[in-house]
């Protein structure tokens, strides 16, 4: 199979690239960071690329929180433009298969049981809480605390930033095109990727490449809030691995299925920064009590469709992909 990789020379697009080909696919790289000119939203450009190309795996996004609202612009062009252009040169090229690079963000908050009332959706933590240290959701019918779970994919979406918005717009864009041609679109839901090669020192790096950068420059590694908040760490290379996985096996044609990407063990930021700080040698992390806002508390994955219907599991356990983070190189540049 001849497989188009936007963001084919970034952080995770790489390693999908390494993993197709170590399948025997062929992978077709199409980045700026190879080539200026090979920008997403460029149709012709795009155009040239899906020559005899069989499937598309699309990673190309401009990622992170941002700045509040005033790079949504830049959100909405490279994000939602870019796919926009993309799945409208597939329609008329005939390529058929697309992955897309999703989120988790598109959930807001994760899964939370009260024991009065059941499942129940918080809203946005409020200012004044955090500014208190009262960093756990409450129940938004009785005030009473929630016990977290893990999030299916067929929780309600509940976007709380731009960067959010763009990437659910992302699966929207890919559905259209899926119905509009009989095309075959999966989206990963990625849960936080981490591991070699990540983008070091960028505003929009994830927590742990902050904390990798911290410890190579001697520093502690700073834990917002009170360490507590669950994620999902997920291996990079587990995430090529289900992206060949979508690719091999697809979907109904004239659909678009969304799959949960974790590793299916959730931990705490305090754990994974106290894990890395360990196989790296110190210094030891610091809770600072800060946050920020518009992050949520806590959000981990259930991804038992992925490993039920595509026959995926996580290969990399949280020790050991901590353990070769700690010594791995990393990117200077935003990938």
């Amino acid at each position: 199979m001849r497989v188009l990789v936007t963001g084919g020379a970034g952080f995770i697009g790489s390693q999908v690239v390494a993993a197709l080909s170590a399948r025997g696919h062929e992978a077709v790289v199409y980045d700026v960071r190879d080539d200026p000119g090979a920008d997403v939203r460029d149709a012709e450009g795009v155009r040239r690329a899906l020559r005899g190309v069989d499937a598309v795996c699309h990673q190309a996004a401009m990622v992170g929180l941002g700045n509040g609202v005033a790079d949504a612009a830049d959100y909405v062009s490279h994000n939602d433009l870019g796919t926009a252009v993309l799945v409208a040169a597939m329609a008329e090229a005939g390529v058929r298969r697309l992955v897309l690079a999703g989120s988790m963000v598109v959930y807001g908050e994760g899964r939370y049981e009260c024991v009065r009332h059941g499942v129940v959706r918080p809203g946005p933590r409020a200012v004044e809480d955090l500014d208190a240290g009262r960093f756990e959701p409450p129940c938004p019918v009785c005030g009473a605390d929630l016990v977290p779970g893990l999030v299916g994919e067929d929780a309600p979406v509940d976007p709380r930033n731009v960067y959010a918005t763009t990437k659910l717009a992302q699966e929207h864009l890919a559905a259209a095109w899926a119905r509009c041609t009989g095309g075959s679109a999966v989206a990963l839901r990625y849960h936080n990727v981490y591991g070699p090669g990540m983008p070091r020192d960028t505003p929009y790096a994830g927590v742990a490449s902050f904390f990798r950068s911290a410890l190579a420059r001697g520093e502690a590694p700073r834990v917002f809030e009170d360490g507590r908040q669950r994620r999902d760490f997920v291996h990079v290379r587990d995430v090529a691995s289900a992206n060949l996985a979508a690719l091999e096996t697809g979907s109904v044609p004239g659909t678009l299925v969304s799959y949960n990407t974790g590793s299916g063990e959730p931990h705490t930021v305090g754990e994974m920064a106290r894990a890395l700080a360990d196989a790296y040698g110190g210094p030891a992390p610091v809770v600072t009590g800060e946050y920020r806002l518009g992050d949520v508390r806590h959000i981990t994955a259930d991804s038992a469709r992925l490993r039920g219907e595509l026959g995926w599991k996580a290969e990399v356990g949280f020790e050991e992909g901590m353990a070769e983070f700690a010594r791995a190189g990393m990117r200077d540049v935003q990938g």
